[in-house]
């Protein structure tokens, strides 16, 4: 190919990473997951600190930039944090920690949380995702029919509790 076709001056790319999605749910959060985010806020602001003044090198300009954008989400989540102190009570509501059994016998453990501290399927759920959203106000004993994409599966709350 001529040379005369390749674009080499023009202007710089974007090099600001794309900012961090933030939930249109409210931004409940439980005390661990206070912690987390202020852990997170903390960790983000000792590595930044590090990187002062590294703007000779590409990829170190180009870290700190994403972690500028990183201490901007975890700040924001920290500033619209709604803390919500859980109440022992009988039925699944934020800040429960839930024993399901699936009609099988699978047992499986979830720990209804905020948006920031849960776990990709994992133990720590989100409040606002859909599987969770249909245990609410469900008690020992009760059942949810659930279709999860493979079929209904019908799984019964064995216990709730809320840590202290």
């Amino acid at each position: 190919m001529s040379r005369a076709f390749v674009k080499e001056d023009g202007p710089e790319p974007d090099e600001n990473p794309p900012e961090r999605p933030v939930s249109p749910h409210p931004n409940y959060v439980t005390p661990r997951g206070a912690r987390i985010l202020q852990d997170e806020e903390a960790r983000i602001s000792g590595e930044l600190a590090a990187l002062a003044g590294a703007q000779s090198d590409d990829a170190r300009r180009r870290r700190k930039r994403e972690l500028e954008r990183d201490l901007r989400y975890v700040r924001a989540r920290l500033e619209t944090a709604i803390p919500v102190e859980t109440a022992p009570r009988a039925e699944i509501r934020f800040g429960a920690r839930v024993v399901l059994e699936r009609a099988d016998g699978q047992a499986r453990t979830l720990s209804v949380v905020g948006e920031d501290e849960a776990e990709e399927g994992g133990e720590y759920a989100p409040w606002s995702g859909p599987f969770v959203q249909a245990l609410f106000g469900l008690r020992p004993g009760q059942s949810l029919d659930w279709d999860g994409g493979a079929g209904i599966e019908r799984w019964t709350v064995v216990s709730v509790e809320y840590p202290g």
